[in-house]
C-alpha cells in the first residue's frame, strides 16, 4: 500500500535545524509533501532526464556528491518505489566502489532549462543492466536559484585521469569563484531504521561567486531561505561529514570536494538574501575533467527587455506590474499557470538577481504580460519591485516556462489558492473562459479578508462570462464591512470537507497554490478522501516553497 502521509518524516537533527532557525512545527503538515513512492509525474520526469544528482559515502565512510550520466532513456522506472540506471559509473569517481557494493544515497532530479527539480532518498545496488534504487522518501522543490541552461549530449566523451588533492589548486578555487551553482551532499546514518535515515542530495545557486572561498582548505556557503524541512542542515548537525560538487558546464568536468561543515546561525555573509552560512573544512578534492558527455549553455541569450506600462496596487502588499515589449519585439505567448523568468539590477549589488513569478493576465493578451507580486518582508527583490520598480522601468526575461498549467483533459477543474496564490489560478480561469470551454471549473479562494483578496473584481467578471464555472470564496478574518457586504462565502479557511461537499468527484483535476502548509494539508485530506495523487497538481510559492 502506498503511503500517502508520512507521519515523521523529521529526525533529531532536522527538527533542531527548524526550532534554532524559528519556522515552527514543520512536522505538522510536511508529510503532505513527502512520499514513500513516486507519483507518475515524478516518474516521467526523472526517466526523462540526462543526468542525476547522488550524493552517499565512499568506503571510508567519508561523503560525497556526484552527477551521474547515461545514454537517452538510461534511466527507468519499473514501478512507483523504483528507479533503475542503465549506465556505467566510471571508477574515478568517489563513490563508484560504495555504489557497486551497495550504500544509501540521496539523489536529485534536475531539468536546468526549465527549473524543475525533485529530490528523493533511497538504497542503491548493483544490478544485472546497471543499477537499482529502490526509493525511501520522495518530495518536490521551488525553482529558485536555479540557473537556467539547455544541454546538449557529446559523442565519444573520454574521461581524462583525476586529479586527487588535499586542498584547492588556484584553478580549483577560479572554478569555484565563477560558479552560480553547486550541489551538496549530506547524511544521516544514526538511530533507528526510519525513512528520514539515509542521505540527501540538495541544490545551491547564486550569483557567480556565491560560494566564498577564504582559503585552500576553507569554503562558505551562504543558505538562503527554502522550505524550511532543513534537510542539509538537519544532517550537518548530527553528522558534520559533508559532500559538495562543482560542474564545470562547459567541460563536463566535475569538481568532487568531501569535507566537514559547521553552521553559522548569525551570519549570512555579504548577501543580504542569505539568512546563515555553512562553513566546510576540506579534507579531500577529486577533479575529473570531462567526467560527463553533457555540455550546457546558459540560455541568457534569450534574455529580452521589458518595459512596466502599468503599476496596479491589488491589495495590502500585492500589486501587479504590466509588462509590454521594450525592444519591439511580439512577446512569446504563455500557457496559463507558468512564470516568467526576470532580471533586475538592485543597486549595490554586484550581479543582477534572478527570480521567477507567475503569470496572472489572460493567455490571450498578447500585447501585455502581468505579474501580481507580494511584497515579502525578506524578499530582496519583491521589495524592490513595490518600492523603486515605477511605470517606465525596464527589466530582463527570459521566455515563460514552467509545467505547472492546466492539465489536457475533460475532466472537471477545481482550482484551489490561498493568498498570493490566486495568481496562476487566475490566469487559468481567464484560459477557460477565453477557449469558451464547458469544462466545469470549480474557484476556491481562501484569503483573510477583502483588503488581502486581489483581483476580486476580475474574479467576479470572469465567472460571470463561463456557463460551468463557480467560485467559492473563504475569509478566515473577515472586516465588519465585508459581514455586511458579504462578498464573500465562507467564514474560515478552506477545509477539504468544503471541497468534498461541492462534488467535483475524484476523477476531477485539482491545482493547488499557495503557503507550504496549506497545501500539503489539502493534498493529504484530498488523497486520503480518495483523489489520486495523480490528479492533485501543486505549485508552491514564497519562502517556504
Amino acid at each position: 500500500m502506498l503511503n500517502t502521509e508520512v507521519q515523521n518524516p523529521f529526525h533529531a537533527g532536522e527538527l533542531e535545524a527548524q526550532t534554532r532557525a524559528g519556522v515552527g512545527n514543520v512536522a505538522q503538515w510536511a508529510g503532505g509533501f513527502i512520499r514513500d513512492f513516486l507519483p507518475a509525474q515524478h516518474r516521467n520526469f526523472h526517466t526523462s532526464l540526462p543526468f542525476l544528482v547522488m550524493s552517499g559515502s565512499d568506503l571510508e565512510g567519508r561523503t560525497w556528491i556526484t552527477l551521474v550520466d547515461g545514454e537517452e532513456g538510461f534511466i527507468g522506472s519499473p514501478d512507483v518505489r523504483s528507479l533503475t540506471l542503465n549506465t556505467d559509473i566510471d571508477d574515478q569517481d568517489p563513490l563508484a566502489q560504495s555504489f557497486s557494493a551497495g550504500t544509501d544515497v540521496g539523489v536529485i532530479g534536475i531539468e536546468m532549462a526549465t527549473r524543475r527539480r525533485n529530490r528523493f532518498s533511497g538504497h542503491m545496488k548493483k544490478s544485472d543492466t546497471g543499477y537499482a534504487i529502490n526509493i525511501r522518501q520522495t518530495f518536490g522543490n521551488c525553482p529558485q536559484y536555479i540557473h537556467e541552461r539547455e544541454w546538449e549530449r557529446v559523442a565519444d566523451n573520454k574521461p581524462a585521469k583525476a586529479i586527487n588533492r588535499s586542498d584547492l589548486s588556484q584553478s580549483q578555487i577560479a572554478l569555484i569563484q565563477k560558479s552560480d551553482t553547486m550541489f551538496i551532499g549530506s547524511g544521516h546514518q544514526k538511530g533507528e531504521d526510519v525513512p528520514s535515515r539515509g542521505y540527501d542530495a540538495s541544490h545551491r545557486g547564486g550569483a557567480p561567486g556565491f560560494v566564498r572561498v577564504s582559503d585552500s582548505k576553507t569554503l562558505h556557503i551562504p543558505d538562503y531561505a527554502g522550505n524550511n524541512f532543513f534537510n542539509t542542515i538537519g544532517n550537518l548537525i548530527t553528522d558534520p561529514r559533508v559532500g559538495l560538487v562543482f560542474v564545470d558546464f562547459e567541460t563536463g568536468g566535475l569538481l568532487q570536494i568531501t569535507g566537514r561543515a559547521n553552521i553559522d546561525w548569525n551570519h549570512g555573509g555579504d548577501d543580504p538574501a542569505a539568512w546563515r552560512t555553512i562553513n566546510v573544512e576540506i579534507d579531500a578534492v577529486v577533479e575529473r575533467p570531462s567526467a560527463l558527455a553533457l555540455r550546457w549553455k546558459v540560455q541568457d541569450n534569450k534574455l529580452r527587455r521589458l518595459k512596466i506600462s502599468q503599476k496596479v496596487k491589488e491589495a495590502n502588499n500585492i500589486t501587479s506590474f504590466y509588462l509590454s515589449s521594450a525592444d519591439g519585439l511580439a512577446l512569446e505567448r504563455f500557457d496559463a499557470g507558468q512564470h516568467l523568468p526576470i532580471e533586475v539590477q538592485i543597486p549595490g549589488q554586484a550581479e543582477t538577481s534572478k527570480r521567477t513569478y507567475t503569470l496572472s493576465g489572460s493567455p490571450e493578451a498578447r500585447d501585455e504580460y502581468r505579474l501580481s507580486i507580494k511584497r515579502e518582508e525578506h524578499g530582496v527583490v519583491s521589495r524592490f519591485f513595490h518600492d523603486e520598480m515605477d511605470e517606465g522601468a525596464i527589466l530582463e526575461a527570459s521566455n515563460p516556462s514552467g509545467n505547472f498549467v492546466i492539465p489536457d483533459s475533460d475532466s472537471p477543474l477545481v482550482l484551489i489558492s490561498a493568498g498570493v496564490g490566486i495568481t496562476p489560478m487566475i490566469s487559468m480561469l481567464h484560459a477557460t473562459v477565453d477557449e469558451k470551454s464547458e469544462r466545469p471549473v470549480w474557484f476556491v479562494h481562501g484569503t483573510q479578508n477583502s483588503k488581502e483578496h486581489a483581483l476580486h473584481g476580475e474574479l467576479e467578471e470572469a465567472i460571470s462570462q463561463h456557463s460551468s464555472a463557480e467560485k467559492h470564496i473563504f475569509y478566515s478574518r473577515p472586516l465588519e464591512t465585508d459581514k455586511k457586504g458579504r462578498d464573500y462565502d465562507v467564514d474560515g479557511r478552506i477545509t477539504v470537507q468544503a471541497l468534498i461537499d461541492m462534488n467535483a468527484g475524484a476523477s476531477a483535476q485539482y491545482l493547488l497554490c499557495g503557503p507550504a502548509r496549506f497545501m500539503s494539508e489539502i493534498r493529504s485530506g484530498l488523497e486520503a478522501a480518495g483523489v489520486s495523487s495523480d490528479n492533485i497538481h501543486m505549485e508552491a510559492f514564497g519562502p517556504s516553497s
